[in-house]
């Protein structure tokens, strides 16, 4: 057996997680992301790894791959050359969007609709019609519609989304199109709205396949080229990517669906912090992924992550399904900033990768959180292993300015950047929790990503979280996470039927072809049909009402069983949900049915810490800041010379390449058998 590597590409670092599939032995690097082709930091971090350890690429097994990649061009606005495709009366679908307005009526006066995807002079009508049962009112004029393809290559288009009407119901009309295409503009990047998401609702069919064909160049070309080199280094051995609904599928497959891969790298994480929770023993726990930008966190329950179909990236909607993450503004690289008003904000600005906070030495002139951080004495002057220098005066300056226009010392200032920072994550974890009537206080939170150990404690003690888990390298846990996911396929098929008229047969049927698909899908990506399960969901509301809720069909149910279960239990999800049901008073309409095939992979052992350690003294002292005492002789701990066991009382600072842990003094740290940190609250 030899070494399985998973890499996590971010904006700023890309992560690898080596395993040895013998030993269990873990290294964990991180090396520059490569933005312009995600695929060179993505072959230097698997040669770093093997440099590292002295053995040659031929030695690799499998690679798994997350990135944000996909978000980032969306984020990053790059929508020239984009086209839109639609039916014959339909070319302001985009502009007519939802009657939606953000935080409500109250801002409506105020409020500017996003940028669109594609301008309207980039949309073309298209001759052609379905009904809404699938069947044809008129036929694809095909001239017509090679003319309307010329028109946006003459305009500079290379991207084009097609979304026909009712093509969930019938695809016929956009696979004829998509041929015509490949035929006569074979340079063309394509994407049918009938396969990146054949459900009904036109604007959001419409968007989420702008959005698969926009980042399609990005995602299928770096892939392709990773995949090119690695076969000459390593051989045909696997090359998985990570998808938004927490499963891999092999880089071929996420070329073709690129919008899969949103969020993949944070979806990754959820995975890795459940997985090594569980082997600290918390099933319920809440992760919080503090990274450069912003963080990312989620809830788990009883070592299960919750799902969504439908999400946002920035302003836009995205129906796929993913696992529930939400996203704050609040990073390492957030800016903190004075408003007209004369009040301290933190982010959601960021200083990015180029030219980075003050302190990396890249140019960057604005005061981040980062900063902040070297000011108070939270962090050492060099990050991972030294490779990245720190500039503490440099910083130390910026928040003397900084302070000064608040009649704050630069120390009293930058405590409370970090403060305000800590701020806004508890309103993301507000989001998964209180507003769905949770108390965060009964969970454990997981803290992962390069600053997630920061504001751990800070963030926990604003929402009365007694116990945090640091988990190993949780700098590197995303990557980590790919080891321990499965190849996991989605399908949909919209069959709006109501309870009092279904033909229960039908519905038996569909579900059963959408499981086949997925059987034959999932051994097409090298599973055994042994190790294949299959999860069947079901978008149900009641006759009338503008939107659904999913409802899960248990594992043992299967034929007029599992039909009258939805039809049940529906009623009461609904009441979970919404907290109100109509039983017996309203009928109930069901609107897609949904399958979710999972095969099942090896996951590599993690080895245990070996505990024969003696417990460890400080590496040194460092002088610290907290808002309480002032400065402090702070005591400053190398994770990886702790023991198993071995109890850390704050205040105290632990470091390890690529992450800092802040054990502020009413905390302790200990380490368990599986490299996890345990933190919890005296008395």
């Amino acid at each position: 057996m030899g070494t399985r590597i998973a890499i996590d590409t971010g904006g700023t670092f890309t992560d690898v997680v080596a395993i040895h599939e013998d030993s269990g032995a873990m290294t964990a690097v991180k090396t520059p992301s490569t933005p312009d082709d995600p695929s060179i930091g993505l072959l230097n971090g698997v040669q770093k790894v093997f440099d590292g350890n002295g053995s040659d690429p031929s030695d690799l097994t499998m690679l798994l791959h997350g990135s944000t990649v996909a978000t980032n061009a969306v984020l990053e606005h790059k929508f020239a050359g984009l086209g839109l495709l639609v039916t014959s009366g339909f070319r302001h679908l985009i502009e007519i969007a939802r009657q939606s307005v953000p935080d409500g009526y109250g801002n409506s006066f105020f409020w500017v609709k996003p940028k669109r995807l594609v301008p309207l002079d980039l949309v073309r009508e298209v001759p052609g019609r379905m009904k809404f049962d699938g069947t044809e009112l008129a036929p694809v004029d095909e001239e017509a519609t090679l003319e309307a393809v010329r028109e946006l290559v003459e305009d500079g288009v290379t991207c084009v989304a097609v979304c026909l009407l009712h093509s969930y119901a019938n695809d016929a009309h956009e696979r004829k199109i998509g041929a015509l295409i490949e035929r006569h503009f074979p340079d063309i990047f394509v994407s049918l709205s009938s396969v990146v998401l054949p459900e009904y609702r036109e604007y959001e069919r419409a968007m989420t396949t702008l959005i698969d064909v926009l980042v399609k160049p990005y995602c299928k070309t770096y892939l392709q080229n990773a995949a090119d080199e690695l076969k000459t280094r390593s051989g045909d051995i696997p090359f998985l990517i990570m998808q938004s609904n927490g499963g891999v599928v092999t880089h071929s497959t996420a070329g073709e669906r690129p919008v899969t891969m949103l969020l993949s790298g944070p979806a990754a994480g959820i995975l890795g912090a459940i997985h090594m929770a569980k082997l600290a023993g918390y099933d319920d726990i809440l992760t919080s992924d503090v990274g450069g930008t912003s963080t990312d966190v989620a809830i788990i329950e009883n070592q299960t992550p919750m799902y969504t179909s439908d999400s946002m990236v920035e302003n836009y909607p995205v129906k796929t399904p993913m696992l529930d993450i939400v996203t704050v503004g609040s990073g390492g690289g957030s800016i903190a900033w004075t408003d007209p008003y004369g009040s301290l904000k933190v982010g959601p600005q960021s200083a990015g990768a180029d030219p980075g906070p003050i302190c990396y030495g890249k140019g960057g002139n604005k005061p981040t959180v980062t900063d902040a951080a070297i000011v108070l004495g939270r962090l050492p002057t060099a990050l991972i292993g030294g490779e990245i220098q720190l500039d503490l005066e440099s910083a130390r300056a910026a928040y003397g300015v900084l302070g000064a226009q608040h009649g704050m010392s630069a120390e009293e200032v930058a405590a409370g950047v970090l403060e305000i920072a800590a701020v806004n994550q508890v309103f993301g974890i507000r989001q998964v929790t209180t507003t769905r009537g949770r108390d965060p206080g009964r969970y454990a939170m997981v803290a992962f990503g390069g600053a997630g150990g920061l504001f751990a404690t800070e963030v926990a003690d604003f929402l009365g979280i007694t116990t945090i888990i640091s988990p190993p390298n949780p700098g590197n846990l995303c990557a980590l996470g790919l080891h321990v996911s499965d190849v996991r396929r989605d399908y949909i098929r919209t069959m709006v039927r109501r309870q009092s008229t279904a033909d229960v047969k039908e519905i038996i049927d569909n579900w059963d072809a959408l499981a086949r698909e997925g059987i034959d899908d999932i051994k097409g990506e090298g599973i055994d049909e042994a190790h294949i399960k299959i999860v069947h969901v079901a978008d149900v509301r009641y006759f009338g009402e503008g939107h659904e809720v999913q409802v899960t069909i248990p594992a043992d149910l299967t034929g007029e069983q599992a039909v009258a279960h939805m039809w049940k239990q529906f009623h009461t999800v609904h009441d979970e949900t919404f907290g109100f049901q109509y039983e017996g008073e309203q009928d109930v309409e069901l609107v897609n049915l949904r399958v979710q095939a999972v095969g099942e992979q090896h996951r590599p052992e993690i080895a245990a810490v070996a505990d024969d350690k003696p417990a460890a003294e400080p590496a040194h002292i460092r002088k610290a800041f907290w808002k309480e005492t002032g400065w402090v002789d702070c005591p400053i701990y190398d994770r990886s010379s702790l023991a198993v066991g071995q109890m850390v009382s704050g205040p105290a600072i632990i470091e390890e390449y690529g992450s800092t842990t802040v054990v502020p003094k009413g905390w302790t740290a200990k380490g368990d058998g599986f490299g996890n940190l345990i933190l919890g609250r005296r008395g």
